[in-house]
């Protein structure tokens, strides 16, 4: 039963495992009744590397095959971890339109890189993100000169310091440890 529903069994366009389990199932080793044979089973954990002859051929894609003129599918070519991609999708996805936009010249939009630097609005240092404060480096009155370490905030189990984004006095610091912060709250002032 395993030999024939693997026979029966197709996946196309990748390679799988299917015609080695094909040819171990046929194997008289593995099967010495099917091959009019008497005796024990003798497949063994070692027996693929030591007795096992492997006339597999390897899988390859048909060189026939044009996805570009198949029809209700689209090739489109994206760039993943900085390499060129050419994939073939289903044409339902709607990416003829795009396709065209980006032959026509369209540049692709890329998002601003995300980055968490401090807010800065004049004299104020503002959280960038919601967080917890666990801890204070500096206090109220204290000097501190630019890229000096104010507070750090817990956000996601990651830690985020926050430095002076000017040189001055602090001024109205208002970061506790434990408090919570929104996105954009003012955590203290640095004047000259």
């Amino acid at each position: 039963r395993a030999a024939r529903a693997l026979a029966e069994f197709q996946v196309e366009g990748m390679a799988t495992a299917i015609p080695f389990h094909r040819a171990v199932v046929k194997d008289p080793a593995f099967a010495p009744e099917v091959h009019g044979r008497k005796g024990p089973f003798t497949v063994h954990t070692r027996w693929i590397e030591t007795e096992f002859v492997n006339e597999i051929k390897p899988f390859a894609t048909p060189a026939d095959t044009d996805t570009e003129n198949e029809p209700g599918r689209d090739t489109v070519v994206v760039e993943v971890g900085g390499r060129r991609l050419e994939v073939s999708l289903p044409a339902s996805l709607g990416m003829t339109l795009a396709r065209t936009g980006l032959a026509a010249g369209a540049r692709p939009k890329r998002r601003a890189a995300r980055t968490f630097g401090p807010a800065v609005s004049g004299d104020t240092l503002a959280s960038p993100m919601q967080g917890t404060v666990v801890k204070v480096a500096v206090e109220e009155g204290q000097e501190v000169e630019e890229g000096d370490l104010i507070v750090v905030l817990e956000a996601m189990k990651m830690e985020q310091p926050l430095n002076a984004h000017r040189s001055g006095t602090v001024k109205d610091l208002s970061a506790v440890v434990g408090t919570s912060l929104t996105s954009g709250a003012a955590i203290c002032e640095i004047k000259d």
